[in-house]
């Protein structure tokens, strides 16, 4: 991503969970953030997330989880996004996610845990700063 490029989002709803509202919030904060946001759609798994995320050439991908298979679902997203020479793409989780699971989460390589009430302004922010440490 060069300073003057839109940042490219890539938002998925992985394994079983038919609940996308908050995915779709989410795109929508994003775009209207002047970023550009690729939807995947419901009960995507970690290999279709990572060949989208390739083919689209994100540059961050954002998971919405409400299932409470985050901890299964999660790490393998982030094994199969390594393998397809996606290390350097960052991975951003919300939904619904214990406490205790975040330094898991984080001791993998997810750059950013989003809870429910977090504000979308929030989130915007921190994707402006990890691109801004990405360049």
């Amino acid at each position: 991503m060069t300073s003057n490029s839109v940042i490219r989002v890539l938002i998925a709803k992985p394994g079983l969970d038919g609940h996308d509202r908050g995915a779709k919030v989410i795109a929508r904060a994003l775009r209207d953030a002047g970023m550009e946001v690729i939807y995947t759609g419901l009960r995507q798994t970690p290999e279709m997330i990572a060949e989208a995320a390739l083919q689209e050439d994100a540059d961050i991908v954002g998971l919405s989880i409400l299932s409470g298979a985050h901890m299964t679902l999660v790490p393998r997203i982030r094994q199969v996004m390594d393998e397809n020479d996606l290390k350097d793409v960052p991975l951003l989780v919300g939904g619904i996610i214990p406490d205790e699971d975040i330094a898991q989460l984080q001791a993998i390589g997810i750059a950013g845990v989003f809870g429910p009430g977090t504000s979308t302004d929030a989130i915007v922010a921190h994707i402006h700063t990890l691109m801004q440490t990405k360049q």
